[in-house]
């Protein structure tokens, strides 16, 4: 065979090999197309019974949640659409948003799984602990915490947060002497942090004195702002091309850096243990704390907690524990500044209760009920965790009559629960829901 023909027949062969190749994706891209389709098609005839607002066949929602504030959307349309509405993710996604008590308490009278769907985005960042979990794994992991959020442990605790909370209140007073106003979320996040490493992990942590050791923070911080921007992006939720994106692999960096917190907490923990010779001899000088319990925790079949499965706990209670509490916190603190006359009714209280004492104790607690109906009032107008999702296991129908087929994603809405003016009058106004309460 000449030259001339050589190269013709590889020619002809890469030719044939090119068209393959274009016609198998061509026949691929079909296929994708048509499954779509039908998917698209199922979730219509699924929320037919749900009116909602118009959403675009290709990007659903996405474009009015880019346009304002994601929560005032859905509270705007919860207005318009009773109970529920779907929410389009794209057009081949969807999940019903539901805002209505009776039609939570039939969703919450069951055993649904958590819809897999968004919370395996937690996965990397803070593996399959209790807030993953699903079935008899979740209710052997809760057992086996129990004990430690028993009244006797609990107790010694609010010494020790009064102690952090004095750094934080420390560090204001030099602060307001600079500016007469403060960002104070920051602030709050490491002094819930510094509490709960002393309470929870019984470890001085000094990160809120110490500018270099808050990077566990910033890690949270970057993962919640990720895991939410993932889950508006309907193309992220493929695991190839978030990992391939800019954003996977910003997340996968500051999951490492709070896994390697983490990994600090507990190795410190076990030498220590190792040092004061074993758990029983730790009781004897103080009650064991939640580290403590996770560690010497025994299933029915008396084996313990994996290091898999140890770390995955101990990483969801570090960041549920604190990143919750710090965000309660801070919107306490914007609604009684925005609120003045209820602030000061709290501090008159407290000032009472206190008398010559200088800190909160145990027994406080129970003699402070305006503070306390102001924490809950906030709490309603900004609950920290704004929704909660489900996957339907088998049909469900609500009492209206509407029903959704097995394999739904239900959200159950808590902030537009919380808004609504058929449970909560005048829902917007702190204090006229709070004479309600009282």
């Amino acid at each position: 065979m000449g030259p001339g023909l050589g190269s013709a027949w590889l020619l002809g062969d890469l030719s044939s090999l090119l068209q393959t190749l274009l016609l198998f994706g061509l026949l691929l891209l079909l296929l994708k197309g048509t499954q779509l389709y039908w998917r698209r098609q199922r979730l219509l005839r699924t929320f037919q019974s749900f009116p909602g607002p118009p959403s675009h066949w290709l990007y659903g929602h996405l474009l009015e949640y880019q346009k304002a504030e994601e929560l005032k959307v859905t509270v705007s349309w919860a207005h318009k659409f009773p109970c529920a509405f779907p929410r389009w993710f794209s057009g081949f996604m969807a999940f019903l948003q539901i805002y209505d008590p009776d039609y939570m308490k039939v969703l919450l009278g069951r055993s649904d799984p958590k819809a897999n769907l968004f919370y395996r985005f937690l996965v990397p960042w803070i593996g399959e602990g209790l807030l993953n979990l699903n079935g008899p794994v979740w209710f052997q992991h809760r057992r086996l915490l129990t004990p430690a959020f028993h009244h006797d442990i609990l107790k010694p605790y609010v010494a020790l947060m009064a102690d952090s909370v004095r750094v934080m209140l420390n560090k204001w007073e030099e602060l307001i002497t600079q500016s007469p106003s403060l960002e104070v979320f920051e602030d709050i996040s490491l002094m819930a942090l510094d509490t709960l490493m002393k309470c929870a992990f019984s470890h001085e942590s000094n990160c809120q004195t110490e500018r270099n050791a808050d990077c566990y923070i910033q890690a949270v911080w970057e993962q919640g702002t990720l895991i939410v921007a993932r889950v508006r992006y309907a193309l992220y939720h493929n695991d190839l091309i978030y990992w391939l994106s800019p954003q996977g692999y910003q997340a996968r960096q500051s999951a490492r850096r709070a896994h390697e917190h983490t990994d600090k907490v507990i190795r410190k923990r076990k030498e220590y243990l190792q040092q004061e010779g074993g758990l029983e001899a730790v009781l004897k000088k103080r009650h064991l704390d939640f580290l403590d319990i996770l560690l010497c925790a025994k299933t029915e079949n008396g084996d313990s907690l994996s290091d898999k499965e140890l770390r995955a706990e101990v990483d969801t209670f570090m960041f549920e524990g604190h990143d919750t509490t710090a965000s309660g916190i801070s919107w306490l603190f914007y609604s009684l500044a925005t609120n003045p006359e209820h602030q000061q009714k709290c501090r008159e209280e407290i000032r009472a209760i206190l008398g010559d004492g200088t800190s909160i104790t145990w027994e406080h607690l129970s003699q402070m009920p305006y503070t306390t109906m102001c924490i809950k009032e906030s709490l309603r107008l900004y609950p920290p965790v704004s929704n909660i999702s489900r996957e339907l296991s088998k049909p469900l129908t609500f009492p209206d009559g509407r029903s959704l087929p097995a394999g739904t994603f239900v959200t159950i809405h808590i902030h537009a629960l919380h808004r609504n003016p058929s449970v909560w009058p005048e829902p917007e106004e702190l204090h006229r829901a709070a004479v309600c309460h009282g």
